[in-house]
């Protein structure tokens, strides 16, 4: 049976008409393929082309944005062969090759891949500019180190001393590469490793560290040296911690990297946390919460005044909640400043400081200023000391809304955290609003989990929580989450509001157990008990939810 032409496919499936097709013909250019003619017109998107091919072909779409390639497989296919076809090797799979292609009708790249390689090619699609942007990555960085003289078929210690001798300017493309490879992966922080004999790169994706690139001991140095530079630091001093920032546009995101050296014994360790500082805030009803944990949140900061805690460890998402709570409360007609550490994300309508303890603008010292600034709603990124705590709670009595963070693990210790700074008990009890704690968990990909039978130990747990469990979804890995089985992450929430009988326990000095006891009998939630219900709809799995929550 003869295989379908593009256009005919495309009007099959309604995407585009007859006389699009016409048209998109007559206007095509010399070496142009006709699909990039028909999104050039602008008659269709690449992913809705993609899509009609999948549904016609059976070449399953692959997501590149956060995939690793296998770096082995880049060597049994040319640079110029994948730029030749818009092609990427992916990696070797159970004697297949698994490939990714813009043009999944283009069948003779498949026979020229099996005849290269010897393997039996596996063809997936994706879009040009994500195979494109793969090749400029993976490829790329083959070329710079080959320029800084390390060659890729040498070991480590073949490396000879004569060739320390290379220009800055293959560093300055490599550290380039490395930002950009981050940003691409969507990593939340880069960490540098000296070890014995090579530099090891890891990216931290959705909370877990991998290692993405290795490089021979001796590039160390100047590699530091060059984020030095970027970020303003003493290049001289190998000796002690130095703490360090550059803004940048990465992929035409702004990206504010806040860096971090530490001398070991190896050599100097950095690591670079990456915000994103160009996307928009969440919203409360996309970051996890329950139609009733949203419910419960929007009532604490609808009241005029109070204070309201989101707590949880480093990295739990607990700002990503608290911008989600001022996009909420961002209008016209109200004042809300805030004062952070850093300024992760720009706000339009909100007056946002950063804390710069270099000529003394701390938490305490800006809180101060700032309630002379006639606010309505004040943000404070975190509540360190017993001084910014006194600050923010005395605000709340006088009329502010005070949203802030503190590190506990859970929302009744984050009030015995707050008695244990010698805070009047009486000021607690009048000034809280609700505690929020949370924790992240990875979400399961969509593309490839599946139905399974729950475990003697899964249905024992359910049961505890009152939860009837006949079947749980499983990671498996695939193209689309890069084998990992899960991609992107969502909270898992504790959400106590402060009741009366809480407020006349917590005036009374009660101990952490009676206002447990309390908070359960009102109906609180536990970290717990929110992670099994994510795991009853699907979205994650037991193993995520007991990394983070305690039974």
């Amino acid at each position: 049976m003869a295989l379908k032409r593009i256009g005919d496919v495309l009007i099959e499936a309604d995407i585009i008409t007859k006389k699009q097709l016409e048209d998109a013909l007559k206007k095509q250019e010399q070496n142009e393929r006709l699909g990039e003619t028909i999104v050039r017109l602008q008659y269709a998107s690449e992913m809705q082309i993609l899509k009609a091919l999948e549904d016609s072909t059976g070449v399953q779409r692959v997501s590149l944005m956060n995939f690793t390639i296998d770096e082995q497989v880049l060597k049994l296919v040319d640079e110029s062969f994948c730029r030749r076809h818009t092609m990427i090797p992916l990696r070797i799979d159970n004697n297949k090759l698994m490939f990714a292609t813009s043009d999944p009708l283009d069948f003779s790249v498949t026979e020229e891949l099996r005849l290269m390689t010897g393997y039996r090619p596996k063809m997936f699609s994706a879009p040009k500019n994500e195979i494109n942007t793969q090749i400029e990555k993976y490829y790329g960085f083959t070329r710079t180190l080959e320029a800084l003289g390390v060659k890729q078929n040498v070991s480590i210690d073949e490396v000879t001393e004569e060739e320390d001798d290379f220009s800055d300017t293959p560093m300055v493309s490599l550290v380039n590469q490395i930002l950009t490879s981050a940003v691409f992966q969507r990593a939340s922080d880069i960490h540098i490793d000296p070890l014995d004999d090579k530099v090891v790169v890891r990216y931290r994706v959705d909370g877990v560290l991998d290692i993405v690139k290795e490089f021979p001991i001796r590039i160390l140095n100047q590699m530091v040296s060059r984020i030095k530079v970027m970020s303003g630091m003493d290049i001289t001093e190998t000796r002690i911690p130095q703490d360090g920032r550059i803004q940048t546009a990465i992929q035409q995101k702004n990206i504010d990297l806040r860096i971090s050296t530490l001398p070991t014994v190896r050599g100097e360790k950095v690591v670079m946390r990456i915000l994103d500082i160009s996307g928009g805030a969440n919203k409360l009803d996309s970051i996890g919460l329950t139609k009733k944990e949203e419910k419960l949140v929007r009532d604490m900061i609808a009241k005029p005044n109070g204070i309201v805690l989101v707590s949880g460890p480093t990295g739990s998402g607990k700002t990503t909640t608290l911008y989600a709570c001022l996009e909420e409360l961002n209008k016209p007609n109200v004042n809300i400043v805030t004062v952070e550490n850093p300024v992760e994300l720009k706000m339009e309508g909100v007056n946002q400081v950063q804390v710069e303890p270099d000529v003394n603008l701390t938490f305490a010292n800006a809180l101060r200023s700032i309630l002379r600034q006639d606010p309505n709603i004040i943000m404070v990124g975190e509540i360190r000391d017993v001084e910014t705590a006194e600050i923010a709670i005395r605000a709340s009595l006088t009329g502010h809304l005070v949203l802030s963070t503190i590190h506990t693990n859970d929302a009744i210790k984050t009030v015995t955290r707050l008695l244990d700074m010698d805070i009047e008990p009486f000021l607690i009890a009048s000034s809280l609003t609700g505690v929020v704690s949370q924790r992240l968990v990875r979400k399961l990909c969509t593309e490839c989990s599946f139905d399974d039978e729950p475990t003697p130990t899964e249905v024992v747990m359910f049961k505890k929580q009152g939860i009837d469990l006949d079947h749980v979804k499983r990671a498996k890995g695939c193209p689309s989450c890069n084998y990992k089985g899960y991609a992107g992450r969502v909270g898992i929430f504790e959400v106590l509001p402060i009741s009366d009988q809480m407020r006349k326990l917590i005036a009374e000095n009660a101990t952490f157990d009676e206002l447990e006891n309390e908070a359960k009998r009102s109906g609180m939630q536990s970290i717990l008990s929110s992670g099994l219900k994510k795991i009853q709809e699907g979205v994650t799995t037991l193993e995520e939810v007991m990394k983070v929550a305690e039974e």
